[in-house]
């Protein structure tokens, strides 16, 4: 033990070791179970098919694009957030967080009023031949509405940060607002900002309430796992759900560790 380190009761960490323990295994078994429940020939059947890989290959392009426009709206008012004083931030602030307490389905309902067909804006969009119902476009909707509040909250997390008397020093020395803000704010703050970006691409790939309500068509992984469940029982639904979870893991892991090297970059002293 480090002379820094705090004495540790035995009982306690026991105590703590074991609740830690079973939470893990709470979590594991049932993925675990699962996995062993699929057969090779199982596996390659259910990969094989067109329909499979299609809604795969659309869960990741939809979360990717939920995750730049989580970034190119969801950064400017994180910075904001972190940086600005004005009536009604603690409004502006819960109304960020709301998506997380709203019952998907629910927001599915509630964004059918504006982007179904008879919709606010649906129904204008579809005189431009712009579809939401049954689109990637609404799919992307639905995935944005129940992630974004992880890239705002993680980048003005990031942010805050940052010391502001550096952007300080850069004004003083003639950068202009947008010149501190690209080389100074934003590279500082970027591995809160890609954490986050990484959390609403994780969670985007995730969604099926507010995804099965709004859009349906074309099936996501999510919305395919439940059809096939529905069809066929455990067996071909459990099978997908095995191929994308790993699909989904390695992708997280790799993430994971570009988002851990960024933080070794940033704390490492200029050379």
């Amino acid at each position: 033990m480090r002379d820094n380190d705090p004495p540790r009761s035995r009982g306690l960490h026991f105590i703590f070791s074991a609740a830690g323990g079973l939470l893990l295994a709470f979590l594991l078994v049932p993925l675990l179970r699962m996995y062993a429940a699929q057969t090779p020939a199982g596996l390659a059947k259910v990969a094989a098919s067109p329909d499979v890989r299609a809604a795969i290959g659309l869960s990741l392009e939809a979360a990717f694009l939920t995750a730049a426009i989580a970034a190119l709206l969801g950064i400017p008012l994180a910075y904001m957030l972190s940086r600005s004083r004005f009536p009604g931030k603690g409004i502006v602030e819960a109304l960020v967080d709301l998506p997380l307490a709203i019952p998907h389905t629910v927001v599915g309902i509630a964004l059918l009023f504006v982007f179904g067909r008879k919709g606010l804006v649906g129904e204008p969009a579809g005189l431009l031949g712009i579809t939401f119902w049954g689109s990637t476009a609404g799919i992307v909707i639905c995935m944005l509405f129940v992630s974004v509040p992880y890239t705002v909250q993680s980048a003005r997390t990031g942010f805050e940060s940052v010391d502001p008397n550096m952007e300080k020093a850069a004004r003083m020395l003639g950068a202009g607002p947008w010149s501190v803000f690209g080389r100074v704010s934003l590279p500082m703050a970027r591995r809160g900002i890609f954490t986050g970006l990484m959390l609403t691409f994780a969670r985007s790939i995730s969604e099926f309430g507010a995804v099965i309500i709004l859009a349906y068509y074309p099936m996501t992984a999510p919305v395919k796992i439940y059809d096939l469940f529905l069809q066929f029982g455990l067996g071909e639904s459990s099978a997908l759900a095995v191929i994308f979870l790993t699909v989904a893991l390695v992708l997280f892991i790799v993430l994971r560790q570009i988002a851990g090297s960024l933080g070794t970059k940033r704390g490492r002293s200029p050379s």
